[in-house]
C-alpha cells in the first residue's frame, strides 16, 4: 500500500481577488498560514491611502453623443475658425454679404511658405476679388488672429472718393501689427501681379496700410473671437463706399466692450451646435 501524499497544514491557498485594490491579473498562489494571518491583520489596522486623496464631485455637465463644436471660450485652430465662421455668414444679410468676399484663414499663412505661393494666388485669382468691394482676410501668425480688409481693390490707385486702401484690425497692438506688413504688401503685389493688373510696384507699395485703434483682448485666447466679431460687425456697418477722408469711421476705442463680444460669442457657439 503507498504512501498517501501528505499536506502541509502550514499551507493553505488563498486568492488574490479582482476586488483587491491590487490586483492585476494575479494567479493563484500559496503563501503560509502565518503570511495569511500577517495580511488580514494589515487589512484591518492599515489606514487606506485612498482617503487622504480628494476626490472630484461628479460632473453636473450632461454628456452628449453629437460631435461637439469646440468652445469659443478656448483658443481657436484655423478648422474650428472656419466652422463658425461660415455659421455667420449664413447669417449676415445678403445685401451687405454680397459687398464682400472672404479667404480662407490659412491662405495668408500659406502664402508665406514658397512652396505654396503660386497655388494660394491661383486660389486668390478664382475669388475675382477685383469685382467687390470688401475682401476679408482673416490671419494666423505666431498663433495670433488679426483681421485683413482690402478695400476697392478694383478701383484706380487715383480715386479721390473710392481710394483703394487695407485695414488691419489686430486686438492685441501691443503684439506689433505692422510686423506683417512686409508680408501684407508681398501678397498684395503678387495678387495684382497675377491678376495682370496695369499697376506698377512702385502705385502698389503706395497703398494704405491702416491699423486702426479697435478694442484690446483681455487674455490670451480671445483673438480668434474678436477677429469674428469683428467681420460681423465690419460687414454690418461698411460704407458702400469707403472713403478714406472719414477713416476710421467707426473703429475706434469704443467701437465695443467685452460684454458685447462674450454675448456674440454665446449666440454663435449655440448657433454653430445647431448648424453642424
Amino acid at each position: 500500500m503507498g504512501k498517501k501524499n501528505q499536506v502541509d497544514d502550514s499551507i493553505i491557498p488563498i486568492d488574490i481577488a479582482p476586488s483587491d485594490p491590487g490586483y492585476l491579473r494575479a494567479s493563484r498562489k500559496k503563501i503560509t498560514k502565518q503570511e495569511a494571518q500577517r495580511l488580514r491583520s494589515l487589512k484591518l489596522t492599515a489606514p487606506c491611502f485612498l482617503d487622504n486623496i480628494p476626490c472630484r464631485a461628479r460632473s453636473k455637465r450632461r454628456v452628449t453623443r453629437k460631435k461637439s463644436t469646440p468652445k469659443l471660450k478656448n483658443k481657436l485652430d484655423s478648422g474650428s475658425f472656419e466652422c463658425y465662421l461660415e455659421t455667420l455668414w449664413s447669417r449676415l444679410p445678403a445685401d451687405k454679404r454680397d459687398l464682400f468676399t472672404r479667404l480662407d484663414c490659412q491662405w495668408f499663412a500659406w502664402y508665406r511658405k514658397a512652396s505654396y505661393r503660386e497655388k494660394v494666388l491661383s486660389w486668390v485669382k478664382r475669388k475675382e476679388i477685383f469685382s467687390t468691394k470688401y475682401v476679408l482676410v482673416p490671419i494666423v501668425c505666431w498663433g495670433h488672429w488679426s483681421l485683413l480688409i482690402f478695400c476697392h481693390f478694383g478701383e484706380s490707385l487715383q480715386s479721390k472718393t473710392r481710394t483703394p486702401c487695407m485695414l488691419l484690425l489686430d486686438s492685441l497692438q501691443m503684439s506689433d501689427a505692422l510686423r506683417l506688413e512686409a508680408d501684407i504688401r508681398r501678397f498684395m503685389f503678387d495678387i495684382y501681379k497675377a491678376e495682370g493688373r496695369p499697376e506698377n510696384k512702385q502705385m502698389i507699395y503706395q497703398v494704405p496700410l491702416l491699423v486702426p485703434k479697435v478694442p484690446q483682448q483681455r487674455n490670451g485666447k480671445e483673438c480668434g473671437n474678436f477677429v469674428l466679431y469683428f467681420i460681423n460687425l465690419f460687414v454690418k456697418s461698411a460704407p458702400e463706399n469707403f472713403n478714406i477722408d472719414n477713416y476710421p469711421y467707426f473703429m475706434k476705442n469704443d467701437w465695443f466692450n467685452a460684454e458685447a463680444v462674450e454675448r456674440f460669442c454665446e449666440r454663435l457657439h449655440a448657433l454653430a451646435c445647431n448648424f453642424h
